[in-house]
Parts: C-alpha cells; structure tokens; sequence
C-alpha cells in the first residue's frame, strides 16, 4: 500500500512539474491596423493582460505610462483610458482619431504585476502599430522604451505565412540570444494547441538579438522578449526578481484571391 501511495504521489509531482508553464502577454489590440482614404478613422485600442490563446484574462491595473508616437513626437493618452472588461478581468481602452497620414506608435508600461506561480514581478513594455492613408514611414523607429522590439519586417500589411523579424533591445542595446515567446490572439477564437507546447511557441534571438518566426494562421500575433531585471522589489519583506518584457503585435491577414 505504501508503494502505491509513493507511486501514485510521484505521478501527480510529474504531471504537474511537466506541465509548460503559460505565457503572459501584455496586450495591445487596435480595431483596425491600417486605416484607409473611406474607412472609419476612429481606431479603439484595447489595453490587457492575459495568457490569449487559452482565452485566461488577468488584472491589469490602469497603466504607468501610455501613449503614441507619430512623425518623432509622443502624445501622452493615459488621461483618455477607460476601464473596460477582457476575458472578464480589468482592462483598459479608448478611441484614438487619425487626423492625417502617419505610422502611430502606441505604447504602455504597465505597473509590476506579482506572479506568485513563478515568484517574480512582471513588466511588459508593449507596443503595436497602426499605419494610416497610404503613409508607411517611421515603422521602424524606436519608442525608448526600457526594452522593445524593434521590428525588422514591417509590422502591418503581412500575410499569414510571412516572416517576422525584430531585434530585441534592452536599455537601447541588442540582446544576444535573446528568448521570444510568441503566441496567438485566440481570445475570440476556437483555436486549439494540440499540445500545452504548442499554446506558446519559443524562438531563440542570434547573436545580433535579432529573432525570426514564421507566422502560421491569420489574426494578432504576439512576441514577447523576457529579460531579467538588475534591480529588485520588495514583496512581503524579501527582495523579487522583476521580468522585462519587450512585447509587440502585429496583424497577418489571409491571402485571398478572386
């Protein structure tokens, strides 16, 4: 009996220590990512943080910082958020206008968020791009952010299939090596991961800090490099690591044919 027990015991560590560990993305999710002469120039950006392909919200305090650059210069947008709900958990949105054309950078620092399953803060600096009228100058630029991806493939106008490249940058330099998660928007989707291994998928950078990924299906995308952080923070009198995020999402679109 005690042999079975033991055994039975030992089943259940490893299928729990087994178990790949979910991702978590900071999000930011436009209406639409390229707005065209006709269509409707009031883009809604949506503000969250979750695991998106297994559809799990999590709490995402208003941020410490949001806003969007254009043409060199940011426009502070923390003011215009509102709370909203996403996968039924604290979020954050509002409606941006596109006056003329231009590549619009929108970016958020969030607040740490405490993990207590990996016993660390987490930090993701997260951005995405909404190009407007034609105009596809300036995709590339860099926010400033702590850390960012900076795309080497341009970030909208991308087919399902398409390469995406970026360097992954921390304090303005290129991160060797670097590990990206990458992971599907499926947050009002039916997609499911044949496996937990496949619900997040994981590129290693080069050298350069600059990763690759093929994307498979069409819809939001995420990449997210994670770094660690050389301060530390407090959390009920001991001193935690704090993960760096660089987070980017892009749109890949069907190919379609008459």
């Amino acid at each position: 009996m005690k042999k079975l027990l033991l055994g039975c015991l030992c089943g259940l560590l490893f299928l729990s220590t087994s178990k790949t560990a979910a991702a978590h993305f900071g999000m930011i999710i436009p209406s639409d990512s390229m707005v065209m002469q006709g269509e409707n120039r009031l883009v809604t950006v949506t503000l969250s943080f979750s695991h998106p392909f297994e559809r799990v919200g999590m709490e995402l305090e208003k941020p410490k910082v949001f806003g969007v650059m254009a043409n060199g210069k940011r426009q502070d947008l923390l003011g215009k958020l509102k709370e909203t709900k996403v996968m039924g958990h604290q979020a954050w949105k509002t409606k941006y206008k596109v006056k003329r054309p231009g590549v619009y950078l929108f970016y958020m620092e969030p607040n740490p968020y405490w993990e207590p399953a990996e016993d660390c803060f987490i930090v993701h600096y997260t951005k995405t791009v909404v190009t407007a009228f034609g105009d596809d100058e300036g995709w590339d630029e860099e926010i400033g952010l702590k850390t960012e991806i900076v795309p080497l493939s341009r970030p909208f106008g991308l087919y399902a299939g398409n390469v995406f490249q970026g360097i992954v940058k921390l304090d303005g330099k290129p991160v060797p090596f670097a590990q990206v998660e990458v992971e599907y928007n499926n947050q009002n989707g039916k997609a499911e991961a044949p496996t937990d291994y496949m619900v997040a998928q994981t590129v290693k950078a080069d050298g350069n800090g600059v990763f690759t990924y093929a994307v498979p299906k069409a819809g939001w995308w995420g990449f997210a490099a994670l770094n660690t952080a050389d301060e530390e923070m407090e959390h009920n009198g001991k001193e935690k690591e704090i993960e760096l995020g660089a987070v980017i999402w892009v749109k890949f679109h069907d190919w379609k044919e008459e």
